[in-house]
C-alpha cells in the first residue's frame, strides 16, 4: 500500500489513475486475463464481418421501423403453443413476455459481436454503450413516429443485455482462438 501511495505521488495524477486501471484485482476470476488485448481479426475476416453487420443493420431496421408490431400475425399461434407447453409442464415463468424479452436480447447479440470484431482495441467494450444508445434511439423513434408500436424500457434493457452478451462472446472467442496452439505441419 505504501508503495502504491509513493507511486501515485511521483506520477502525474492522470498517469496514476491509468496505472490503477491497468491492474487486475487480486483474487478476481479474470486475474491475468487482459480484457482489451484479444487479437484483431485479419483484414479478410473483418471484411466478411462488416458485410454481415450491414445485413444485420438492414434486418433490424426492417423489424424495428415496421409500422405495426412484427409479431402481430404470430401472437395467437405463440400464445397457443405456450399454453399447450404449460399444460405439459413448462413453467409459467416462460410467458409471452419472457419470449419477447429473449427475442430482443437475441436480436442485439450480433451488435456486440460485430462491434467487438470491427472496433479498435481501445473501443471494443464501448459497444455495450452503443447498443444502449441505439436501442434508446429505436424506442424514442417508435414512440414518436410509429403510433401502433410500443416503446418500452424493457426493450432497451433487453437490447443492451444482448449487446453485452455478444461483446463477451466475441471477446471469449477471440481469446480462446488466440490461446489455442497452432497446428504443426
Amino acid at each position: 500500500m505504501l508503495q502504491d501511495w509513493k507511486l501515485s505521488a511521483v506520477l502525474q495524477p492522470g498517469q496514476a489513475i491509468m496505472e490503477q486501471l491497468r491492474r487486475q484485482p487480486s483474487g478476481s476470476f479474470l486475474e491475468g486475463i487482459p480484457l482489451s488485448t484479444a487479437p484483431l481479426p485479419s483484414r479478410r475476416y473483418r471484411t466478411i464481418v462488416a458485410a454481415l453487420c450491414a445485413i444485420w443493420v438492414m434486418a433490424v431496421a426492417f423489424i424495428v421501423l415496421w409500422p405495426t408490431p412484427v409479431d402481430r400475425a404470430g401472437v395467437g399461434w405463440l400464445r397457443g403453443l405456450l399454453g399447450a407447453l404449460h399444460a405439459h409442464g413448462l413453467p409459467a415463468l416462460v410467458s409471452y413476455g419472457t419470449v419477447e424479452f429473449a427475442a430482443n436480447v437475441l436480436m442485439f447479440v450480433p451488435l456486440g459481436l460485430f462491434w467487438f470484431l470491427l472496433a479498435p482495441r481501445s473501443w471494443r467494450w464501448a459497444g455495450v454503450f452503443a447498443g444502449f444508445g441505439l436501442s434508446l434511439l429505436i424506442e424514442v423513434a417508435q414512440l414518436l413516429l410509429l403510433p401502433q408500436r410500443f416503446a418500452t424500457p424493457y426493450d432497451v434493457l433487453a437490447n443492451t443485455l444482448g449487446t453485452f452478451m455478444g461483446t463477451v462472446a466475441a471477446w471469449f472467442l477471440l481469446r480462446t482462438s488466440h490461446l489455442r496452439p497452432s497446428p504443426k505441419l
